[in-house]
């Protein structure tokens, strides 16, 4: 009985040895496997803090010339804009502000449902384009009104401001204040159609004149303006039919 027992506690010695030796084992498996992940983590973090490993912003050159690497500390910088280019946009400021006050005599001027929809898109329209033009001029450092400062009707250089394309006149715009129901219609629509066919003319007078209308915003502006207020001007004629 005695042997047995002596037996069984050598036999219980030896498997925990071997266990433990197992443990060990297991634990530099795991310890050999955590090294190198921690190794390349710090690598990583250190590439990552690493300045020359910043994207690189490339130029590309024009045809058969090479490509130039900018360097990190360039900015990016509005475009040049022509002196046509801020005339442009500081005239159709004044021109769609008439537009603007043509469509708000509608509401107590007539009851005409299409007279008073079309009204109400030329006036959204509009209103909104304004505001771009006005934060257009401003991201450039440009004044908003082409007018003399506290003296409307002259412009900076001293001049009596010429009125812009198809705007209407002091008297067009007194008849039209004066007019009512049918009478209304037929003068806003007929001052509407002027007053969009000289948009259509700033447009082209701003295409026409050399480096002009170069700046993408500017540009897309102004083809869309064209394309709006032509439709626009179809639809009034066909009211007036």
């Amino acid at each position: 009985m005695f042997g047995y027992a002596r037996k069984f506690s050598c036999f219980r010695r030896k498997h925990e040895a071997e266990s433990a030796r197992g443990v060990v084992a297991v634990l530099g498996v795991f310890l050999a496997a955590s090294v190198p992940v921690g190794l390349f983590s710090l690598h990583a973090r250190g590439q990552q803090a690493n300045p020359a490993s910043a994207p690189v912003v490339v130029q590309p050159g024009a045809p058969g010339k090479p490509s130039t690497t900018l360097p990190a500390s360039m900015r990016p910088s509005l475009p040049q804009v022509s002196q046509a280019d801020v005339e442009f946009m500081q005239g159709m400021i004044m021109h769609h502000s008439q537009a603007v006050e043509m469509t708000a005599l509608i509401a107590s001027h007539t009851e005409n449902k299409d007279v008073r929809s079309l009204g109400a898109k030329i006036s959204s329209s509009q209103s909104d384009e304004i505001k771009f033009m006005q934060r257009w001029l401003a991201a450039r450092g440009k004044p908003i009104s082409m007018s003399m400062p506290g003296m409307p009707d002259m412009d900076m250089s001293g001049q009596p401001m010429a009125p812009m394309p198809g705007m209407l006149t002091p008297e067009q715009m007194d008849a039209l204040r004066k007019a009512k129901g049918a009478e209304f219609d037929c003068l806003f629509l007929t001052g509407m159609i002027q007053h969009h066919k000289g948009a259509l003319v700033m447009v082209k007078d701003l295409f026409d004149t050399a480096g002009a209308g170069q700046d993408a915003d500017l540009f897309n502006f102004a083809t869309d303006a064209d394309n709006t207020q032509r439709a626009e001007i179809k639809i009034m004629q066909h009211l007036l039919e």
